[in-house]
């Protein structure tokens, strides 16, 4: 890949990795705790899984539908991307289990034949989502009386 594809943004949140994996997997909660996501739509029931499918709406962007394709529960980590004519984003978050914190990684990467160009010309907004996303998960999951979202496991008609 090529390396202004490529995104990467780590960050720092003093709570189990489990913590954080509850609110991470349920994606329909995410306008709720991250200012990046204006709204989501899962298109399949149940919880998040291989080959789920989600679409999602963000700030400045069209709506584009989300497909997981690596979920590893165990290690805490899922990928997930989206196409459209000539470029591919994928985006994957990793909780990896610090002594006293978890340090969780998001990457995004743009591939294809547009993606270096895409890559460049959204770099300043795919960072601005990154942090606003790291930041609002760790404050979601660092609250006083924090207590885990419910999952919504209802079906919801495709737009």
């Amino acid at each position: 890949m090529h390396p202004m594809s490529d995104f990467r943004y780590a960050i720092e949140i003093r709570v189990s990795p489990a913590r954080i994996w509850g609110v991470l997997l349920n994606v329909e909660r995410w306008p709720e705790w991250t200012t990046s996501v204006t709204r989501v739509q899962r298109m399949d029931i149940g919880p998040l899984s291989l080959g789920s499918r989600t679409r999602i709406w963000q700030p400045g962007l069209s709506s584009s539908v989300w497909c997981v394709t690596s979920l590893d529960e165990r290690n805490y980590n899922f990928t997930w991307a989206t196409h459209t004519y000539g470029f591919k984003v994928i985006a994957h978050h990793q909780i990896v289990p610090v002594k006293a914190y978890s340090r969780v990684i998001f990457t995004l990467a743009y591939t294809g034949l547009l993606g270096a160009i895409l890559a460049r010309l959204y770099r300043n907004l795919t960072w601005d989502y990154l942090a606003r996303e790291g930041t609002g998960l760790r404050n979601c999951c660092e609250a006083p009386g924090f207590q885990p979202l419910p999952l919504n496991v209802q079906r919801s008609e495709t737009a």
